[in-house]
C-alpha cells in the first residue's frame, strides 16, 4: 500500500510503499476514503506522544469501506461503510466494562499506537468494540472530521459539560474542535461565544453559528465573556491547549461553572499553575475530556440530523495523500479556518 511514513520524530515525511496491512482475529481491515489532517497528527510527529514507535504511519480520523475481516468479527461485514473513534477500547478492562472506552487501559488509537490512516489502507482492531456503521446520509468526507474533533467535542460538549438549554458556552480556539463545539453548543439551544486570535477563524466560527465572537489578539478576552454573558459563562472549553486559553476560560466562568480541557498541554504547558484559590471560592470545576465511545455514535448522528448541523461547512481544503509530506510538518504555525481532509489516496 502507499502510505505516509516517517523515521524520526520532526523528521522528513515521505510517501512510501509498504506491506498491506492484515486484520487480527479481532479486528478488520479498511479501505481508505477520507482521513482528516489534524493537530494531533503534528503532535504526534513531534515526539509528544509516548505510544508512538517508530517508523510512523500516521492518521487517526478516518472514514471508509471493510474489505477484509478476521474470524472472531461478528457485527461487520465485507463492504460496510465505517468511521472509528480515535480512541479505541479493548472491551474487557474495568472502564471498557464500565461504558468508558475512551480511557481503556489498553486502549487502540490508529495513528498512534498504531499504523494510521494517512494511507490506503488501515488496520483496526477490537472491530465489534470500535467501529461504527455509517448512515447513508452521512459521506465519508463528512464522517472522517467525526473521528476526533466532532466526536470529540460532542463528549466535551454533552457529556462532560453537561450544557443545558439557554447557558452560556465559551469556547477558546475555533479549529476543528472549537468549530465542532460551537455547532454543537447551538444545536443544543446554548448561547456561544467563540473566541480566537485569527479574524479569518473568528468569521468562520460566526458562520457556524456562533451568537458573539471575540478576537483575543484585541482585548482582555476573559472580561468580555463575563460582560457578554452577565456574570461569566456555564461552561467553557480550551480547545486550543495554551497556558494562556486554559486560565482564560477558567476566568470566563461565572460562580459553580465548568471548565473542559480538551486541547493537548505539551511542552511548556503540560503543568500550567492553577489559580486554586479562585477554583475553591468560587466552587468550579476543572473536566478532561478525552475522545468519544463508539456506542455513543447513534446520538451524534441524530444531533447532526436534528440540530441541522451541516459537517462539510467546516471542511475547507482538500488534499491528496502526497501532499500530507508538506502539510503536515506546517500544520501547527500555518493553520487557516477550517478543516483539512485527505481525499484522494
Amino acid at each position: 500500500m502507499k502510505a505516509a511514513y516517517y523515521n524520526s520524530f520532526k523528521g522528513d515525511i515521505s510517501i512510501e510503499i509498504l506491506p498491506d496491512p492484515e486484520p487480527t482475529s479481532s479486528g478488520v481491515v479498511i479501505q481508505l476514503e477520507a482521513s482528516g489532517l489534524c493537530l494531533s497528527d503534528w503532535h504526534g510527529w513531534q515526539g509528544h506522544d509516548p505510544d508512538i514507535k517508530l517508523p510512523h504511519v500516521p492518521g487517526h480520523e478516518l472514514a471508509g469501506i471493510v474489505v477484509e475481516i478476521g474470524n472472531h468479527v461478528e457485527n461487520f461485514k465485507l463492504g460496510d461503510r465505517v468511521t472509528v473513534p480515535f480512541v479505541g477500547g479493548c472491551g474487557q478492562c474495568r472502564y471498557c466494562q464500565s461504558g468508558n472506552p475512551q480511557v481503556c487501559d489498553h486502549q487502540f488509537q490508529p495513528g498512534f499506537t498504531a499504523w494510521g490512516s494517512f494511507a490506503e489502507y488501515v488496520s483496526i482492531e477490537y472491530a465489534d468494540i470500535n467501529l461504527v456503521h455509517l448512515p447513508p446520509e452521512i459521506d465519508s468526507v463528512s464522517a472522517a472530521s467525526l473521528g476526533c474533533r466532532f466526536a470529540t467535542a460532542y463528549r466535551a460538549v454533552k457529556d462532560q459539560g453537561q450544557l443545558q438549554d439557554n447557558q452560556v458556552l465559551a469556547v477558546y480556539g475555533c479549529g476543528g474542535v472549537g468549530l465542532s463545539c460551537i455547532q454543537i453548543g447551538k444545536a443544543l439551544g446554548a448561547r456561544v461565544i467563540a473566541i480566537d486570535i485569527n479574524k479569518a477563524k473568528c468569521d468562520l466560527a460566526h458562520e457556524l453559528g456562533a451568537h458573539h465572537t471575540i478576537n483575543g489578539s484585541n482585548t482582555k478576552a476573559a472580561k468580555e465573556v463575563r460582560d457578554l454573558s452577565h456574570g461569566g459563562a456555564d461552561v467553557s472549553i480550551d480547545a486550543l491547549g495554551h497556558t494562556e486559553t486554559f486560565l482564560n476560560s477558567l476566568h470566563s466562568l461565572k460562580k459553580g461553572g465548568k471548565h473542559i480541557q480538551v486541547g493537548l498541554m505539551t511542552e511548556e504547558h503540560a503543568h500550567a499553575a492553577v489559580p486554586m484559590s479562585m477554583i475553591i471560592s468560587n466552587e468550579l470545576e476543572i473536566i478532561g475530556s478525552h475522545g468519544l465511545q463508539s456506542f455513543k455514535y447513534p446520538e451524534v448522528f441524530s444531533l447532526i440530523n436534528e440540530g441541522g448541523i451541516e459537517l462539510n461547512k467546516m471542511i475547507k481544503k482538500h488534499i491528496t495523500l502526497e501532499e500530507v509530506v508538506t502539510e503536515l510538518p506546517d500544520l501547527n504555525a500555518k493553520s487557516g479556518p477550517g478543516i483539512t481532509m485527505i481525499t484522494e489516496f
